[in-house]
């Protein structure tokens, strides 16, 4: 019945317009009929709890039935969520004032929170630092995040009316990493989970922007994995609209091959922290690497499924399911 009732709720929620113009789109990559197509994303909900956003970027239109039981699709992200991490304990990771208080060494720099400044403690604030980032208290995706050059900085009220609760440093990136995208910070999303069979970390992918702010990628970014024991970026850069990128289309950085700096470091500050809030077990981690270490961006108590879904990332058609079946029984 969980499954029928998990269905019925994403009917009533659904996109139709989008998941038709998703259907359209495919059938025009792939030349299988529309209605063909729309009854199998209906199948793969039902038999998988995929969506249709799962069913484009899993490529699921080109599974077999036991591939695609493989995919980390919404359900699947959902009932692991669901399972690991006690939602009381979530504002620790959603509320960003919260988790720069309580992580305040791994995230290594100043920040002010903007509800409770003055329009002089902001002119001090930024007359001590450069560029800065505006974020708001809570939010995912990269949403809502806005870079402001030292000297154009709008007054505390302006601020406030775009939604910016915080703001921070603008972090200066390794320039191996630089290298890549000049354009944003290029972070490293390292997820840990504290499973029942054994702990650590269960997948590492650089998030690598692609002429925005922002890296992520529902903003325009690419993802692409990392080998957990040598640190190297060990596939091609991945976007949302399904393209691969061997090299950056902007920098013409070869993306496969490149060694991440500080890899054990940032790997070793994970699993440290994952150990401070045991009540919220699989946290996806966001991390930035600077030329003196890594540091912390943010944290993730219901992290995307997309990033760890790209098909370019599964040539074999077999998912990351059965990565997290080392960790936990699923």
């Amino acid at each position: 019945m969980g499954k029928i009732k998990y269905l019925l709720q994403r009917m009533r929620r659904m996109d139709y317009r989008a998941m038709w113009k998703t259907a359209r789109m495919l059938h025009e990559k792939t030349g299988r009929a529309t209605l063909g197509l729309l009854l199998d994303m209906g199948r793969c909900a039902f038999q998988y709890g995929a969506g249709y956003m799962d069913y484009k970027i899993a490529e699921m239109y080109r599974l077999t039935p036991a591939q695609r039981a493989t995919q980390i699709t919404r359900a699947a992200s959902n009932r692991i969520v669901a399972r690991m991490n006690d939602k009381a304990y979530w504002h620790f990771f959603d509320n960003k004032a919260e988790f720069n208080t309580l992580f305040a060494e791994q995230v290594r720099r100043d920040w002010l929170d903007l509800r409770d400044a003055t329009q002089n403690d902001l002119d001090a604030w930024v007359a001590a630092h450069g560029d800065v980032i505006g974020k708001p208290l809570e939010g995912s995706s990269g949403q809502g995040i806005v870079k402001y050059s030292q000297g154009r900085i709008p007054p505390l009220q302006d601020i406030r009316a775009q939604g910016i609760d915080l703001l921070e440093p603008c972090v200066v990136q390794h320039p191996a990493l630089a290298a890549l995208c000049p354009t944003s910070v290029n972070t490293l999303r390292i997820a840990t989970l504290l499973g029942d069979k054994k702990q650590g970390v269960v997948y590492a992918y650089i998030r690598i922007g692609n002429g925005g702010v922002v890296d992520n990628v529902d903003q325009g970014g690419m993802a692409a994995p990392i080998d957990l024991e040598t640190g190297t970026i060990s596939g091609v850069g991945a976007d949302k609209k399904g393209n691969r990128f061997q090299t950056h289309p902007m920098t013409g950085a070869v993306i496969p091959g490149t060694p991440i700096p500080y890899w054990k470091e940032a790997v070793d500050m994970c699993l440290a922290a994952s150990q401070v809030v045991p009540r919220v077990r699989f946290v996806a981690w966001d991390v930035a690497i600077t030329p003196e270490g890594p540091v912390f961006i943010e944290g993730n108590s219901f992290p995307s499924h997309a990033i760890p879904q790209f098909a370019a990332h599964y040539p074999d058609g077999i998912g990351i399911l059965p990565r997290f079946a080392e960790f936990i029984d699923l």
